[in-house]
C-alpha cells in the first residue's frame, strides 16, 4: 500500500507561482510514474503531468506546458509540481497519484493523495 500527501496549495495572484509537494510513503518502488492530476468544480479532472520515479522523464498536457515543471527528490520520496505565470483558470484542487507505468488518464493510477486547493486571482 502507498500513501500520498500534498501540500503546498493556497491563495496566489495571477502570473505569480507556487509549488506543491507529494510526499509518497508506504511500498512505493522506482518503477511508479508519479502524475499530478487537478479538478475545479464542475469541470472532470483533469492530467497535468507525470514523472518516472526512476529515469526523471517528464510529459505535461497541454494547458500548462511551458508554465509547470514536474520533478522529485528520490531521497526524500517526493515529487514537486512547480507552477509559474498562474492563470485563474488554474484555480482546481490538484492530486498527486502514483501507478506502474501509467499514462495521461486518471484511471491509470492506481494511489491518489488527498489534495490541495490552488486558488489563482484574477
Amino acid at each position: 500500500q502507498v500513501q500520498l500527501v500534498e501540500s503546498g496549495g493556497g491563495l496566489v495572484e495571477s502570473g505569480g507561482s507556487l509549488r506543491l509537494s507529494c510526499a509518497a510513503s508506504g511500498r512505493t518502488t522506482s518503477s511508479f510514474a508519479m502524475g499530478w492530476f487537478r479538478q475545479a468544480p464542475g469541470k472532470e479532472r483533469e492530467f497535468v503531468g507525470v514523472i518516472s520515479w526512476s529515469g526523471g522523464n517528464t510529459f505535461y498536457g497541454d494547458p500548462v506546458k511551458g508554465r509547470f515543471t514536474i520533478s522529485r527528490d528520490r531521497a526524500k520520496n517526493t515529487v514537486y509540481l512547480q507552477m509559474n505565470s498562474l492563470k485563474p483558470e488554474d484555480t482546481a484542487v490538484y492530486y498527486c497519484a502514483a501507478g506502474w507505468g501509467t499514462r495521461s488518464s486518471q484511471y491509470d493510477y492506481d494511489y491518489w493523495g488527498q489534495g490541495t486547493q490552488v486558488t489563482v486571482s484574477s
